[in-house]
């Protein structure tokens, strides 16, 4: 299979674009100007070499002839774009104005889910973003060494019914929580400003509670967590992290483990239907 990869900022491009060249898959990337590392360039050159075009967020038509000109018919997002940039200097072309005009919302699922359908009208449909990335998904139960203590599991119960309510409204994915109080709300920044943030108000022993969208689409949008978030974690002197198992990339594998396990950090894998 001929398979594109759009690939956004953060590790998840690479590992979606080593994984497919494993399973003998031909990949063409459109590397988003504004966003994809440089050193995607690199990975994609290392045999067998994927053909990379490096193309702005706006250019929404030259990614579909990209993709229509190389036979491509099934493609994947990966990496995250920041929703600030629609607000910086892309300039739009006529496929992208249309779609944006056509939106009676600008927020994430409405802007991809645009996308999605002008890629499919073209001929090529998205495909699930963690299909080749399987064994990365979070486990359930306790992941770590430490399991929650009472205080922790408190606020993880607390925080579960606000995350859910704010990611099925598509705010964000991820909220802090310290003794039963909100502390900080993920919008446009992401989730590692939410933690930094979340220490700057509250200080250490805060909570971190990352979930899926309620109704998750697996093909983009996925939550994903890494070695950097528990970095972001320590510096804030945040204690315990829940993830939604099943629908989480845990993005450095058992790295992150590792990393939460040096730092006395929990980590636990909410069991979702």
């Amino acid at each position: 299979m001929h398979v594109g990869l759009i690939a956004g900022n953060g590790r998840f491009p690479f590992l979606v674009l080593e994984a497919a060249k494993r399973a003998g898959h031909q990949v063409t990337v459109i590397a988003l100007k504004e966003e994809a590392f440089p050193e995607l360039e690199n990975d994609a050159a290392r045999p067998p070499a994927a053909t990379l075009h490096r193309i702005s967020l706006g250019q929404l038509g030259k990614w579909v002839g990209v993709l229509k000109r190389a036979g491509v018919t099934h493609a994947v997002m990966a990496g995250q774009v920041k929703h600030t940039k629609l607000f910086a200097d892309i300039v739009p072309d006529l496929t992208a104005l249309g779609l944006l005009m056509r939106l009676k919302a600008k927020n994430t699922d409405a802007i991809i889910a645009g996308v999605v359908d002008v890629l499919r009208e073209h001929g090529i449909e998205m495909i699930d973003s963690t299909a080749l990335l399987q064994p990365l998904l979070a486990k359930p139960g306790v992941l770590t060494r430490r399991a929650p203590d009472e205080g922790e599991a408190a606020d993880f119960a607390f925080g579960y019914r606000v995350a859910d309510t704010i990611a099925g409204m598509d705010v964000g994915q991820t909220i802090v929580v310290k003794s039963n109080a909100v502390v900080a709300v993920e919008a446009m920044e992401g989730t590692d400003d939410t933690i930094a943030r979340a220490g700057q108000l509250a200080g250490a022993g805060t909570r971190i509670v990352k979930v899926a969208k309620p109704k998750q689409d697996m093909r983009f949008d996925v939550p994903v967590v890494g070695v950097a978030t528990i970095r972001a974690m320590i510096a804030a002197g945040a204690t315990a992290l829940t993830v939604d198992a099943g629908k989480t990339l845990m993005i450095d594998g058992d790295a992150i483990v590792d990393a939460a396990n040096a730092a006395n950090i929990c980590i636990i894998g909410r069991q979702v239907i």
